[in-house]
């Protein structure tokens, strides 16, 4: 069996618990530090405390975790009525291109469905290309590009 299908059929999708606060940060921090080369904190304030920014507020956040570690996130942030925004969607430098992101961006579509949502909107960077070709690759359409970012989203009915 290859390292892909032994780590996706061993990963488990749950929702986010405080306890998980220091290592999801650490993990969402590492992988924006590793794309643009640094990180500044002060754009990232919602990651000081995911419980309340995410889930007080009725918006989900999960983590994908192998083995009790914490291997990837992702969030449903509610952004209007019946529209959703994926949000913090991170691997563990590790485990990508092993199916964890794809596990994500599937639960939280299913998530959305199941909130009634019609559409899920995802930004990212214009150069980001492996997050870019996850989102199409589960159906994402491009919407617009802007100076850094490419706009997709997704229709649920």
């Amino acid at each position: 069996m290859s390292r892909h299908n032994d780590v996706s059929r061993s990963a488990i999708i749950r929702e986010f618990r405080s306890g998980d606060q220091s290592d999801t940060k650490k993990l969402i921090l590492a992988g924006l530090g590793g794309h643009f080369g640094g990180i500044d904190l002060a754009l990232n304030p919602d990651l000081d405390d995911i419980v309340s920014t995410y889930l007080e507020d009725g918006h989900q956040f999960v983590v994908a975790t192998l083995n009790e570690q914490i291997i990837g996130t992702g969030g449903l942030y509610l952004q209007e009525e019946e529209v959703g925004r994926i949000v913090r969607m991170s691997v563990a430098r590790e485990y990508r291109g092993l199916g964890i992101g794809r596990m994500l961006a599937e639960h939280l579509v299913g998530l959305a469905k199941g909130l009634g949502l019609h559409r899920i909107n995802v930004e990212t960077n214009h150069d980001w290309y492996p997050a870019i070709e996850l989102y199409k690759s589960c159906g994402f359409v491009q919407l617009f590009i802007d100076e850094e970012s490419i706009h997709m989203a997704l229709y649920l009915d």
